[in-house]
């Protein structure tokens, strides 16, 4: 071999005689086989992660698989849900109407007759609906103070934009033509056609304007607010015990009491009264209505909470009076100012101040059943026929 066989690039650093050398052979094949090795392990690596990213997206798919079916089975319980409760409602309002037409079919049945007028009677009546005659506000129009026959009279006169003005205008009829009561007032006649009915008229108006002294009246004595609030239960207890049904007044407070020149006390304005299931009398039964009817601030909590009437509605609002009967307060927070002056040690100083001469103990007993009363639940309210009612008439008959 001559020199002119190699050139710089071919020169090996180990001089070889005669062929290759074992040595150099195994070191190439190693070097190729690290170089493999290597790429090997690279490519491998490489496989891994992408291995590695395409379970995470795996996972991350079907962890949005489990919350679309998991969200899909909530839709299908919730859609279940408003099916289930539509169909309650739907029952309740057909239980309501096949309730309201057999209470009305009773009192058509057994309705006694009242009078009629026409419009130009009534319109004489009031001197064509003088404002001077006007002696009040109800809920469903006003009320004027008219003549008819020489006789003294109260004319309520529904409003025509009124929602539901006729049928409270028959419900009042209605019920106040089926009942006779000394604590209720009396219905002498009605002008269907007009909407306009016609009272016994009550000349010293409501309990409500004689508790906050209307016109600078007297205070009324406290032997007489106990016997108002016995006339009151009295009449409530008549009604809750109607037969074949019971009646909820579901508006009961004083501007609904009215009172003669010697205070007897009846209840007027029986526009919201229902006649209910005698299943409401017992404890674990209500009727359930679709719309909490009656004035703020006496309205049962849980009647207007859940839609359950229940005789015993009445007797939160009659507790609510009765606390106004002895402190001539407004309605708004009343138990709990009344509850606190008695945890206080105060409860002297709730007691209306217009009278000086009040058996404190006495009234101190009237405000804690009046408290009884005022409880959230119908079930912890005290019985009307065996709690309250004995308990005012020994406050009544206070000497």
């Amino acid at each position: 071999m001559t020199p002119s066989n190699f050139s710089p690039m071919e020169q090996s650093p180990t001089i070889s005689f005669g062929g290759s050398s074992p040595q150099t052979d195994n070191d190439l094949e190693f070097a190729k086989s690290q170089v493999t090795s290597s790429k090997s392990k690279k490519k491998m690596e490489e496989e891994l992660m992408k291995l590695k990213l395409e379970l995470k997206k795996t996972n991350e798919q079907y962890g949005f698989f489990c919350k679309e079916v998991d969200s899909a089975h909530k839709g299908v319980e919730e859609h279940e849900k408003a099916k289930l409760s539509r169909q309650k409602t739907v029952h309740a309002m057909e239980n309501e109407e096949n309730q309201g037409a057999s209470s009305s079919a009773y009192i058509y049945k057994n309705i006694v007759p009242y009078r009629r007028y026409n419009i130009k009677e009534i319109e004489i009546a009031t001197n064509y609906f003088d404002i001077d005659l006007k002696i009040g506000e109800g809920g469903y129009g006003p009320v004027f103070k008219g003549v008819i026959d020489n006789t003294d009279v109260a004319i309520k006169a529904v409003r025509p934009d009124i929602s539901h003005g006729e049928r409270q205008f028959n419900q009042e009829v209605q019920v106040l033509s089926t009942i006779t009561h000394p604590n209720m007032v009396l219905l002498i006649g009605a002008c269907p056609e007009f909407g306009c009915l016609v009272y016994e008229y009550m000349d010293y108006g409501s309990l409500e304007d004689r508790l906050f002294r209307k016109g600078n009246t007297p205070p009324i004595p406290w032997k007489i607010r106990f016997k108002i609030a016995s006339e009151i239960a009295t009449a409530l207890l008549y009604l809750h015990q109607l037969k074949p049904e019971p009646l909820v007044h579901r508006d009961l407070k004083p501007a609904n009491i009215l009172l003669d020149r010697n205070y007897l006390s009846k209840i007027g304005d029986v526009g919201l009264a229902r006649l209910v299931p005698p299943s409401v009398a017992d404890k674990t039964t209500q009727y359930r209505l679709t719309k909490a009817a009656g004035t703020f601030c006496y309205i049962d909590p849980e009647y207007q909470q859940t839609g359950l009437l229940g005789v015993k509605s009445d007797i939160y609002s009659f507790g609510v009076m009765l606390l106004q009967i002895i402190t001539a307060k407004p309605p708004m927070g009343l138990a709990h100012l009344v509850q606190s002056a008695i945890d206080a040690g105060s409860f002297e100083q709730v007691l209306d101040p217009s009278l000086n001469d009040w058996p404190v103990e006495d009234a101190l007993s009237c405000a804690k059943l009046a408290l009884k009363c005022c409880e959230m639940r119908k079930r912890d309210r005290p019985s009307l026929a065996t709690v309250i009612l004995p308990e005012l008439n020994r406050l009544r008959d206070l000497r």
